[in-house]
């Protein structure tokens, strides 16, 4: 009863600030706001280091007079400070220039009936039980060979609030989420080689996250198979992103087909609509309702309802991600990706771990990069990157000081495979990425 009070209490604010907004002749308004309660609790070397309480909250207003936008934010809700807030967003409007393409999305496009999608799994913030679940993954890991000898810590975060956005149509959506997390970060030693890992859970169901001990294992067992890891020498080969990473590379993906690069003309993948960008066999599709999903939403960031998308078929990009701006820049129509994607699904071809490293041969999969070197205007891709040189089919050693590098259009296009263990901790769910020819540059 509690969350439902607030959630009421926060779309009273809402639409108390529009009310306001409208009294100081607003054209338009549109309003937000976020409430979130959480814990966060680290441990290392099994003690205690930091335990911290967060009760974070605020409202963001927008408004319009005619194409003239003037914004401001507040931490009190107290209706004198909503009005200071609402009066300090109508001074901002009088002196920024006209936008033809400012505004609140369009009325007929707001999810005016949207769906639960049971995102909200509360439990007690509990301090103590944060701490017990960091100390028992990092205690795993430490005891799980000699070889780990240190670490970096394991981090437990719990945290519940709720959302709510509203606008001068009349449109006011809201609902509440809950979203929890475990993490371990450990360093092994061999021989004077020194390496670290992680691993880490994430669930909107506390009761569905990976056990604090499997975390540890899984983090002892990922750093030590990186000990020993050997420098590679110059070469042009096939790379397996792992599906740790490979959700980064369409990360990259998603960047260029997004109104935002689009409309600035910062993208390589500029008028690609409905042409092919991708091998003729992949398949992306979006699923915004997935029922607990971590990147599941009933409506985005502007109101406009989602709806279940295919973004990729055989190859083809079908559409851009955008938001109401960019879509009026572009002489296009918002599709729901004000605030980002949702539940990205990507096809794979059916291939098992081991058979994607029978289908690559000799080669390298990555499981780690570093670095920022993307250029999405151009499409230039260098990284460092470090994992494992296969040969024949088999993981030979563990390597690291690599640099790999290609262009991202050459390097969609050269998918040859996706293997069919999904990675689905984020908003994009894929399995390993094979492509097919990459430049190597060794240490």
């Amino acid at each position: 009863m509690q969350m439902e009070q607030q959630l009421a209490q926060i779309q009273q604010a809402v639409e108390d600030v529009l009310a306001l907004a409208k009294q100081k002749g607003a054209s338009h308004a549109e309003a937000s706001m976020s409430k979130v309660e959480g814990i966060s609790v680290s441990t290392r070397l099994k003690e205690v280091e930091t335990v911290e309480f967060t009760n974070d909250g605020g409202l963001g207003i927008s408004v319009y007079f005619g194409q003239r936008k003037g914004s401001a934010s507040t931490a009190d809700l107290s209706i004198n400070a909503l009005s200071l807030a609402v009066e300090k967003a109508c001074e901002i409007a009088k002196y920024t220039s006209e936008d033809p393409f400012s505004g609140p999305a369009d009325e007929s496009l707001m999810a005016y009936d949207y769906p639960n999608l049971d995102m909200y799994h509360p439990i007690e913030l509990d301090t103590q039980h944060g701490i017990q679940q960091a100390l028992i993954a990092e205690e795993a890991a430490l005891d799980f060979d000699p070889r780990i000898t240190n670490s970096d810590g394991a981090s437990y975060n719990a945290n519940i609030g709720m959302k709510v956005y509203g606008n001068s149509h009349g449109f006011i959506g809201g609902y509440p989420s809950s979203r929890y997390s475990l993490s371990c970060v450990v360093i092994g030693e061999d021989n004077g080689d020194m390496q670290r890992d992680y691993s880490y859970t994430v669930n909107r169901q506390a009761d569905l996250m990976t056990s604090a001990a499997q975390i540890g294992k899984e983090a002892a067992e990922f750093t030590l198979s990186r000990l020993n890891a050997r420098k590679l020498k110059t070469a042009k080969v096939p790379v397996i992103f792992h599906r740790d990473v490979a959700a980064g590379l369409l990360g990259h993906f998603v960047s260029a087909v997004s109104g935002g690069s689009l409309f600035r003309k910062s993208s390589f993948l500029l008028d690609s609509l409905n042409t092919q960008v991708l091998p003729d066999w992949f398949e992306i599709l979006e699923r915004p309702h997935i029922a607990s999903g971590l990147a599941s939403s009933p409506f985005d960031n502007e109101g406009v309802k989602t709806e279940d998308m295919t973004i990729v078929s055989q190859g083809v990009l079908n559409h851009y991600l955008l938001t109401s701006y960019s879509a009026r820049k572009m002489g296009m129509q918002t599709n729901g990706h004000a605030g980002g994607i949702h539940n990205w699904l990507i096809k794979h071809t059916g291939h098992s771990d081991q058979a994607l490293l029978k289908e690559m041969g000799t080669g390298l999969l990555v499981t780690e990069l570093m670095g920022q070197g993307v250029n999405i205007v151009t499409g230039d891709y260098s990284r460092g990157a470090a994992g494992f040189w296969v040969e024949n089919g088999e993981i030979q050693y563990p390597v690291h000081e690599i640099t790999i590098a290609g262009n991202l259009k050459d390097m969609l296009m050269n998918i040859s495979a996706i293997g069919s263990v999904a990675e689905t901790r984020g908003s994009i769910h894929t399995g390993s990425i094979l492509v097919s020819n990459m430049q190597l540059a060794g240490g």
